[in-house]
């Protein structure tokens, strides 16, 4: 009798079990950026950072909708605009709806236009496009749409909060901009021109250019012309193996001010810099690492070294990625309905992993949070990019940043 009820309760438990994981699902979040080529290395941290929060913040915790887990699916798109769209439309064929790109505004620019046209076209089988690091403001002012949301601090915000920090340094009365000539290179150094003249009229830009992006191997001949203009300050927005080579060509140079920058830590930036860079690298950007914004965050730092000990969690905002979007499927009750998670994720209001609450602007799906100056240095680091004994660490703080600012986006909603 006992053996009957116990194979009876067994055979109860399996059946759940199997019913349960047979209602279980996938949802899976197409990762397209560089995973080959000079900025392989940029992309390969970041689809390290997804997994790890996809698993920590989401699957770990039992998922969303009751069970669902997500599922981070590579696609190397060259950092090439053309075959991030062909890597687009594999990801569609493959039922996926969920899009995470940032390198590269360019790529972001061809994806947001090819993904309004395929929701148009296709309205039952709709994307989303999450941008995590794709900063041209034109994103979302005149070519935002409701598909597209964007939890990095644009390209203006972040200028601004630099040019705060420029405009109170009297030392600084001449300035060099220098950037990759593409749409968010243009868009750093136009930002760089107009704050700069309303802030601080009296600098004087000795330079302003740009350059093919990941094709010089030598930046000597620019760093001459910086050097020779006598500036105090370099702006640039130069990331990945571009922003190494300029810099450290600069250094080596012989320039002595501050460079101010947009991407210049991790992905090896920051051991190479090494003891170089201190005292000259500022980087504005979101997260809080050093000093950590909280236990919850030098946890969560922990455990991602512990999982990954070369790797650097060096897009903070990734984390926001991933659990808004969990909390907007759970709010929609449904992550195939993506109309329904894009307006979950308007106007939501989230505790960040790194400190403060984060907001998803409605008007024009623009992610409003504190953006932070740091320094590039040894002192007070907690956690260090690149094994290297050095790091970032905050020196100045603009507390939800731009949330008040215009946006020229005129969103139309289906």
């Amino acid at each position: 009798m006992r053996t009957s009820i116990t194979l009876g309760l067994a055979t109860a438990l399996t059946l759940s079990v199997s019913a349960f994981a047979a209602a279980a699902d996938t949802i899976k979040i197409a990762f397209i950026d560089p995973l080959s080529g000079p900025f392989a290395g940029t992309g390969t941290n970041g689809l390290h950072q997804y997994e790890f929060a996809a698993d920590e913040l989401v699957n770990k915790k039992g998922g969303v909708l009751g069970g669902d887990t997500f599922e981070i699916v590579a696609f190397d798109n060259k950092i090439s605009p053309k075959e991030s769209l062909i890597q687009l439309q594999v990801a569609i064929d493959q039922g996926i709806r969920y899009i995470a790109q940032g390198n590269s505004s360019g790529v972001a620019n061809a994806l947001t236009e090819a993904i309004q046209k395929h929701n148009r076209r296709n309205p039952e089988d709709r994307i989303l496009f999450l941008n995590y690091s794709a900063v041209d403001p034109a994103l979302t002012n005149d070519k935002c749409n409701f598909w597209h949301f964007r939890f990095d601090a644009n390209a203006d915000i972040k200028m601004d909060a630099l040019t705060d920090v420029i405009a109170q340094d009297d030392g600084i009365k001449k300035v060099y901009i220098i950037g990759q000539d593409y749409s968010f290179g243009k868009a750093v150094a136009a930002a760089a021109v107009r704050f700069i003249g309303e802030k601080r009229p009296d600098i004087e830009i000795v330079g302003n250019e740009l350059h093919p992006i990941g094709k010089v191997k030598d930046f000597t001949p620019y760093s001459r012309k910086i050097v020779a203009s006598e500036a105090d300050a370099i702006i640039t927005g130069n990331w990945g193996a571009d922003m190494l080579g300029l810099g450290k060509s600069v250094l080596e140079n012989g320039y002595q001010g501050p460079i101010f920058t947009y991407y210049a830590a991790a992905d090896g930036i920051t051991a190479a810099f090494g003891e170089t860079g201190e005292g000259a690298l500022r980087l504005v950007a979101e997260g809080q690492i050093n000093p950590p914004a909280n236990d919850r965050a030098a946890a969560y730092y922990e455990a991602f070294k512990a999982k990954y000990p070369d790797g650097n969690i060096s897009q903070a905002r990734i984390t926001n990625v991933i659990e808004m979007l969990a909390r907007a499927i759970d709010e929609a009750g449904s992550a195939t309905d993506v109309v329904k998670v894009a307006y979950a994720l308007e106007g939501m209001e989230h505790e960040n992993l790194w400190g403060g609450t984060i907001k998803m602007r409605e008007v024009d799906h623009q992610l409003i949070q504190d953006v932070h100056i740091h320094a590039h240095t040894d002192d007070g680091i907690t956690f260090d990019y690149d094994n290297s004994g050095y790091g970032i660490k905050v020196e100045n703080t603009v507390s939800l940043a731009a949330m008040d600012s215009e946006t020229s986006c005129k969103m139309r909603r289906p």
